[in-house]
């Protein structure tokens, strides 16, 4: 039975340790241990959080033929919209967390910096980053609610309603010719100019602490996810990008639950595949051109290299999909015509979804990820319709029509 329509490209991944341990398996531990009990303390103590839903969706597990498929449900995660909330904002904290120590010597938790304790420091303190549309709003929420200046970039495909989104929470919003990679070189570049602080999700040679404290802060949505589900996952489907969060939530599982850990794919758009094209040839490696996709969110065109160290041992197989199907996994959860409750999900929330429905359909795809009527599958619907008018457009009806049944 064909739930979705197209195909799939997929490498499974040579190097895999699946039976090392985590700590072995990576230069050193960049993620996960003291780290992540700090993340925790500080993202669970801020206004406004709270667990987002995971949801069950038996109907469409029996007609995957698997024994049940879960969904994280990140549209609500502090009214943003996204899971980019726990990343960006979390690293504006640290950052300043950082600056403060420097200049004053005191250790300080978020609620002194968010009371205005250090306005004199924090006030004079910009932070910049390049985004197709999430985490430049995670970045400019957190430094509205920190209290720092902050300037935002975005290249010239990136929607009125994402960059107005930016907006709402004080942040310049500056417009940048060609795509994603183009604004993260252009935000580099003004904030060597300026003196500002790139808070940035992708991480290169000689920036590797921020994208840190990025992808620490998204480990908390899958310790939740863990909390949450009632079985243990066979099988995760998580969408690519730069690798950011792909990277943090296989690191979570690698450490926590080791061999034991289920079998991890990455999911990408087939016109945006780094990470698909740094599996094949074994080390990261770059894809150019207008990277145009629906799925916004993962137009990126070069890999993380802290992603690519995790991910590079930790997954287990890299997978590319069409636009088309995308599209249709939106309507599938929108519409919900296997009995479950309808879902609103973003362009970008659904690429694990499609990823799965498609390897599930496909018999050799089927054998070669173990798919079978025992697997639980796991996905991270990492944002709701961050763009209102985007979404009506491909689904058919608006978020909150589709709410409104649900």
């Amino acid at each position: 039975m064909t739930i979705i329509p197209g195909s799939i490209q997929l490498v499974e991944n040579p190097k895999a340790k699946r039976d090392e341990s985590y700590a072995n398996g990576v230069r050193e531990t960049i993620l996960g241990g003291a780290a992540f009990d700090f993340a925790k303390q500080e993202i669970t103590s801020w206004n406004g959080y709270q667990k987002t839903r995971l949801c069950e969706l038996p109907g469409l597990a029996r007609a995957l033929k698997v024994k049940n498929t879960f969904y994280k449900d990140e549209g609500s995660r502090f009214n943003l919209g996204s899971f980019k909330a726990l990343g960006g904002a979390y690293a504006v904290l640290r950052l300043l967390q950082k600056e403060i120590e420097t200049k004053t010597g005191q250790v300080v938790r978020s609620k002194a910096i968010v009371d205005r304790s250090f306005a004199d420091i924090v006030s004079g303190i910009t932070v910049t980053c390049a985004t197709d549309g999430n985490h430049g709003r995670s970045v400019a929420w957190g430094a509205s609610l920190f209290g720092c200046q902050c300037v935002i970039y975005v290249h010239e495909t990136v929607s009125k309603g994402r960059q107005d989104a930016i907006a709402k929470y004080g942040a310049e919003v500056r417009v940048v010719p060609g795509n994603y990679d183009d604004a993260v070189r252009k935000a580099a570049q003004d904030a060597a100019d300026n003196g500002w602080f790139v808070v940035s999700d992708t991480s290169y040679e000689g920036y590797t602490s921020v994208p840190r404290d990025v992808m620490q802060g998204y480990t908390v949505m899958a310790e939740e996810s863990v909390e949450q589900i009632g079985e243990k996952p066979t099988h995760i489907f998580v969408q690519g990008g730069v690798g950011g969060l792909a990277a943090a939530i296989c690191a979570y599982f690698w450490e926590q639950q080791g061999a034991a850990r289920p079998y991890y794919v990455v999911v990408e758009p087939d016109r945006a595949d780094c990470l698909y094209q740094s599996a094949k040839a074994g080390k990261p490696v770059a894809v150019h051109g207008a990277l145009d996709t629906i799925m916004a969110g993962l137009a990126c065109g070069e890999v993380s290299i802290i992603a690519w160290e995790i991910l590079s041992g930790g997954a287990n197989a890299f997978m590319t999909i069409p636009d088309s199907a995308a599209a249709e996994a939106m309507r599938v959860l929108a519409s919900a015509p296997y009995g479950d409750d309808p879902i609103v999900a973003g362009e970008s929330a659904v690429a694990g979804l499609a990823g799965a429905i498609l390897a599930a359909s496909d018999a050799d795809a089927r054998a070669r990820l173990g798919l079978t009527e025992d697997s639980v599958l796991l996905f991270y619907g990492t944002e709701g319709a961050t763009d209102a008018a985007v979404y009506k457009q491909i689904v058919g009806r608006t978020p909150e029509d589709i709410l409104a049944v649900a």
